[in-house]
């Protein structure tokens, strides 16, 4: 029997990865399934590239399905409609992983094996989509369901980044300024205002002094940010620093809404796909649950997944953990007993990516003046805190 590579997430969280000796990989999964693992991806283990092969982005990938999926749909053999497609990637990865793929086909494999020896590029979503179509004979639908949904997630989650962005680069915009103040104009006032032998307001004393511990110790407090932020990192990385992180954005004024909506859009998108491409609501569940990209919730829908395994409904189980809102438990509830669940869970995905959408203008609208104000307090009290002095002698001249 042949050997298969997998990477999976035991229940705490922990990544694993490893191989295993099955018939096919439907057999693998099992397996690994009965070991309390979840499935994130599982292919054969003869790939050369596989393992180094580099991420993709996510429009090459969508242009990738679509692309194989209008060759396949016209007729044209796999092998052939890959050897097509490498000649038009101009992404050198691409194009190698195309040869590649397109060779382990012509070797016996499936398209969903071969795609599974690239578990960097393609996600176990793709992977079950794909096998789903092969099984079921709707490849070239299942490829074209798949490339709009790598499209509509790509496009919120880079909503949700264009949203980051922008106060992002005025943070460092003013820290930039702040730290030419600090280092550069505060030492020329300085000398400044010792030439004049005066007291100086407290709000000029307090910032010189800032000034002068900042250039004294700039490099320790560089050393000591790095450190914290390494150490942060690191905890993050923890199965228990993962999930207390996750918590934590969730719990953010405005960003955690943000996070949550962003999140139910997700998993509502990529459940609906999964359950219209045939595959078992066990199986998409477990898959779901590696794409929502929250520990917290993805603890949660683990959680569903086992009591749905025992015969409960999946809108009372998710009522009870309380990460998703009331309204899309009901709709979910309601989706189930009228027997159209796919269709339910598509429309919340499509309620909820408006929902991204408008919070992110909402969000744009108001730190925008926020940014601005806080700049203004920060650069101005600066600026009026070194001017201080200067008033004060033109009144006393003046008096």
């Amino acid at each position: 029997m042949p050997t298969f590579s997998y990477k999976a997430k035991e229940v705490s969280g922990k990544g694993k990865t490893g191989s295993i000796i099955a018939k096919d990989a439907q057999e693998a999964m099992v397996i690994l399934r009965q070991q309390n693992l979840v499935v994130l991806s599982v292919g054969k283990g003869d790939s050369k590239r596989g393992v180094k092969a580099k991420k993709v982005n996510e429009e090459q990938l969508a242009l990738f399905f679509r692309q194989l999926s209008t060759l396949v749909g016209a007729g044209i053999p796999l092998t052939k409609g890959l050897t097509i497609l490498s000649g038009q990637f101009k992404n050198g990865e691409m194009r190698e992983i195309s040869v590649d793929i397109r060779n382990l086909i012509e070797s016996g494999s499936s398209l969903s094996d071969a795609l599974g020896n690239y578990p960097r590029v393609f996600a176990s979503l793709y992977t079950r989509m794909v096998n789903a179509g092969e099984t079921s004979g709707a490849l070239n639908e299942i490829l074209e369901r798949l490339a709009s949904y790598i499209e509509k997630n790509n496009k919120i989650v880079n909503r949700v980044k264009s949203a980051l962005v922008y106060p992002a680069a005025i943070i460092i915009v003013a820290v930039i300024i702040v730290s030419f103040l600090i280092f550069k104009v505060i030492p020329g006032f300085e000398e400044i205002f010792n030439s004049l032998n005066t007291r100086l307001p407290l709000p000029t004393q307090l910032l010189i002094d800032f000034s002068n511990v900042m250039r004294k110790y700039v490099l320790v407090v560089i050393i000591g940010i790095g450190l914290a932020l390494a150490g942060i990192g690191n905890y993050i990385r923890t199965p228990k620093g993962r999930i207390n992180f996750d918590a934590f954005k969730l719990k953010l004024p405005v960003f955690g809404a943000l996070f949550q909506k962003l999140i139910i859009a997700r998993f509502s998108q990529t459940l609906a796909t999964l359950l219209k491409s045939g595959i078992p609501i066990l199986n998409a569940l477990d898959i779901v649950s590696s794409t929502v990209d929250n520990s917290v919730i993805e603890a949660a829908i683990i959680r569903v997944r086992d009591q749905v395994s025992k015969g409960e409904r999946i809108a009372l189980q998710l009522s009870k953990e309380g990460v998703f809102t009331q309204m899309v438990v009901e709709m979910i509830g309601v989706g189930e007993e009228s027997g159209e669940l796919e269709l339910m869970l598509t429309k919340i995905g499509f309620f909820y990516e408006d929902q991204v959408d408008a919070t992110v203008n909402n969000m744009m609208s108001l730190i925008e003046p926020f940014i601005i104000i806080f700049l203004g307090l920060v650069v101005g009290g600066i600026v009026v805190a070194m001017f201080l002095p200067i008033l004060k002698m033109t009144e006393i001249i003046g008096g």
